[in-house]
């Protein structure tokens, strides 16, 4: 099952997609992240979806971040060995990781900015996990039974602020630029973990990174036990779970977005997130 949150006349919608359709759920005004809140199960959306008698072309449809304002959105950084040493940075022992706000989070389709005077705005093609059921300290081996579904992300970033010290957070939560969607696809519909999908992005059409899954350093069950173990996870919480090599500051020489780009990230199985570089 696929899951989005649209905006359609002015407001936002659940939508339960179906091949060209989708059926509008719950409110008007309810995110999916609200109805996750609210403990909306995959059996409740189901139903939801067979009870509407609310159907709209997806072109009438603009897509919205799946949730748009997650209360935690963790990001995983150096999660696959080849970007690490493209980073030429030391592989570590334990899940590198960060928040984004929900300020700097985004939708498909929608314009990424670059700051001013910048040119190091770079793409990180990502598989971004949705939580379903929250919970502290979750064991490794129940982990992925509080997934409840799985998008595709790109965890753009301004490498310029990123680098200004040790802590990455200012290069990261540049206004709009963690686009992910279009929409979340439940848990039961993928691999355990969401293991084994191919992922690539592309700059105006080119290839830059292609890799899979399955080569994660620390996979979906390990990511959340050891965020877990620190933080209450809760219904809507996302997490970025990290990027494969060949981003643009690993290239020689680098290869860095530009007004004018389009910048497309694709999960098998999962969809294909698709979005425009503009000057701010």
């Amino acid at each position: 099952m696929k899951l989005a949150s649209v905006q359609i006349q002015g407001q936002v919608r659940t939508a339960v997609v179906q091949d060209a359709q989708a059926a509008l759920i719950g409110a008007p005004g309810e995110d999916l992240g609200a109805l996750l809140r609210a403990g909306t199960t995959r059996a409740g959306f189901a139903a939801l979806a067979t009870q509407s008698s609310e159907r709209h072309a997806l072109s009438a449809l603009q897509f919205l971040a799946p949730v748009l304002r997650p209360g935690k959105a963790v990001c995983v950084g150096l999660n696959y060995a080849d970007h690490t040493r493209e980073s030429r940075m030391e592989q570590p022992a334990h899940p590198t990781l960060f928040m984004r706000c929900a300020s700097s989070l985004a939708a498909h389709e929608s314009a990424v900015h670059r700051p001013p005077g910048d040119d190091s705005l770079d793409f990180e093609g990502e598989m971004v996990v949705v939580i379903g059921t929250g919970g502290r300290r979750i064991p490794r081996e129940a982990a992925l039974g509080h997934v409840f579904g799985y998008a595709v992300g790109n965890d753009i970033s301004v490498r310029e602020f990123q680098f200004r010290s040790p802590q990455w957070t200012l290069g990261k939560n540049v206004d709009g630029t963690g686009p992910w969607g279009p929409w979340v696809v439940t848990a039961d519909a993928l691999p355990p973990g969401g293991a084994g999908l191919k992922i690539e992005t592309w700059l105006n059409g080119q290839a830059m990174q292609s890799a899979n899954t399955r080569d994660m350093i620390f996979d979906v069950a390990t990511l959340i036990a050891s965020v877990s173990e620190a933080m209450t996870l809760e219904p809507g919480d996302i997490v970025f779970s990290g990027t494969p090599a060949g981003v643009g500051m690993g290239r020689t020489p680098t290869r860095y977005m530009q007004p004018g780009d389009v910048v497309e990230v694709a999960i098998e199985r999962l969809g294909l997130l698709r979005n425009r570089i503009v000057a701010a």
